[in-house]
């Protein structure tokens, strides 16, 4: 399921703006930009911890990964606990996960066959009624992945360690959604038996992986234990116990750089600044899917796409990249990051290059070719931009106005509440307040077209693009089961929401993880909300 990002870490504390002047003297962004390596995984672990203290940015809403509050945050604990019939890898590739094998027996038929000796955390063997059961849980209508099922006929088990998945269509995205929530198992007698406790802080886990859920108490802490009992001898954790609290900003860089956390994946990467430069802790970034944007309504002043693109050659992306990001982001040309190129990257990369209409700094020959596009609009509307206060909202909102008043439009920003900014993608009325809102969006794939199928008709997260022609390429892509042939059919769909531009891509935020001078392991990549983690953190060495 394609997510967007929680807008509460970005209420941050006023002096997180000006961290040298809260008493904890900061590096400057170059500074600390030249101290952050870019790489899948930090250093492979040493030796065991007996145990690690984990920040993140809030408590999670459940650790039922089906419930439709479950988030990035669920995901964080959750992806350590439990384990999908296909495993998302650091590198942002994919490999055989609780199914040895995958194949597609068929153009629409994919065949799981599991692994033998896997066991969950009460003892008991997987089996494929467990596969079964869990994947349509997963498909029910109302669950967090159903979405992912929508091309789903059947869910069967064609053998004592065989699940059959049969499709309207072939379905290549459908493959990749296995590495992701999607691809979950669960046991199911734990789960029923649990009844409503599953998934709160009065429930355990029903899941097999390198962790089992110790304790969750709500307000303080999740707490994670090492699975002595793990199927998996090779991949067992190397720190006992994991113990996850929450924070604001500047509590959570404090508890990081004074040793009482070891560890943190940033969502505010503006934090990396201080946490890169005072010498005890390093910051690492991995690829990721996460890109900021500017998606527009059906409100109606930019409805002529000649507005979009003029203001898109207008923006200041390296701009908001330092102001809003500390240097830490790039600025983007489309709505998606390099995360995403999880096969064929060079063919992504060479069409990403090629890309348009979004410079990172707009030139003197940008701002005349705006203008033009302006000056051939007869009827201009004032422009209304959301924002909601927080730190890199407002930074967007202010260079949309800025960039429209380089080129003769006139825009201003409204103000939304934080707790109802969300309300953007669900609600009609609420999209009639502003022409363009900011926010974060990521996919759970490794595969653009996870993205670009955003673009349909049908989408609910795009008010713009209505086109049979981008509807039909999105058909052809999902079906491509060849890599080289799927790639290619992106690349074409990448270039018509490009040209269509129902966003306006502002800035990428890599996956960017903080650890203390005393624990090493983790991948740095954005894989860490599906890949088990947890297990590789362990001792640094000498």
């Amino acid at each position: 399921m394609p997510r967007r990002g929680s807008p509460r870490w970005l209420v941050a504390a006023p002096c997180l703006m000006l961290l040298a002047a809260c008493g904890n003297p900061a590096g400057t962004p170059t500074e600390a930009k030249q101290n952050v390596k870019l790489v899948d995984s930090t250093p492979a672990a040493a030796g065991a911890i007996e145990q690690a203290t984990w920040f993140m940015a809030k408590e999670p809403a459940t650790l039922d990964t089906d419930n439709d509050a479950a988030g990035a945050n669920t995901d964080l604990i959750m992806s350590n606990v439990c384990e999908r019939l296909v495993q998302l890898q650091p590198d942002l590739t994919i490999k055989p996960g609780l199914a040895e094998k995958y194949e597609w027996a068929g153009p629409n038929t994919l065949v799981f066959t599991l692994r033998g000796g896997v066991t969950f955390h009460s003892g008991a063997a997987l089996t494929a009624d467990d596969v079964v059961w869990s994947l349509q849980r997963h498909a029910a209508d109302g669950a967090n992945e159903s979405d992912e099922f929508a091309g789903v006929t059947s869910i069967a088990k064609t053998g004592d360690n065989q699940v059959t998945i049969t499709l309207k269509a072939a379905d290549a995205v459908f493959l990749q959604a296995m590495a992701g929530d999607a691809g979950v198992v669960l046991e199911r007698k734990a789960v029923e038996s649990q009844g409503k406790a599953y998934g709160t802080p009065s429930g355990t886990d029903a899941c097999s992986g390198p962790f089992t859920l110790q304790s969750w108490k709500s307000g303080q802490e999740v707490v994670l234990s090492k699975f002595d009992k793990y199927w998996n001898a090779s991949r067992t954790a190397k720190a006992g116990k994991v113990t996850f609290r929450w924070a604001d900003d500047d509590a959570l860089v404090n508890s990081l750089v004074t040793g009482a956390g070891d560890g943190a994946y940033l969502e505010d990467i503006s934090s990396a600044t201080r946490l890169a430069t005072g010498g005890t802790t390093t910051v690492s970034q991995g690829r990721d899917t996460r890109v900021w944007s500017l998606m527009v309504t059906e409100r109606g002043a930019l409805s002529d796409v000649r507005l979009r693109k003029a203001l898109s050659l207008a923006l200041d992306r390296d701009g908001v990249a330092r102001a809003a990001l500390a240097g830490f982001g790039a600025p983007a040309k489309e709505p998606v990051g390099p995360g995403a190129w999880g096969y064929e990257a060079d063919t992504f990369r060479a069409a990403y290059e090629k890309l348009d209409g979004a410079p990172a700094s707009p030139s003197d020959q940008d701002i005349e070719a705006a203008k033009k596009l302006v000056a051939e609009v007869a009827t201009k509307q004032p422009i209304i931009v959301a924002s909601d206060t927080t730190p890199a909202r407002n930074v967007i909102a202010n260079a949309l106005v800025d960039a429209a008043k380089k080129i003769g439009l006139e825009a201003s920003i409204a103000q939304i509440p934080t707790q109802q900014y969300g309300d953007f993608y669900s609600s009609k009325e609420a999209r009639q307040q502003a022409d363009l809102y900011t926010d974060d969006y990521y996919i759970s794939k490794n595969d653009p077209v996870g993205f670009y199928k955003n673009g349909a008709s049908t989408s609910t997260v795009q008010w713009l693009l209505k086109d049979p022609q981008y509807d039909d390429l999105v058909g052809q892509a999902r079906a491509a089961l060849d890599d080289s042939q799927r790639a290619k059919l992106t690349v074409d769909l990448s270039n018509r929401w490009a040209d269509a531009m129902p966003w306006i891509p502002v800035v990428q935020s890599p996956s960017t993880v903080v650890l203390g001078n005393k624990v090493t392991g983790v991948p740095a990549s954005g894989c860490y909300r599906y890949y088990p983690w947890a297990a590789d953190l362990g001792a640094k060495g000498a």
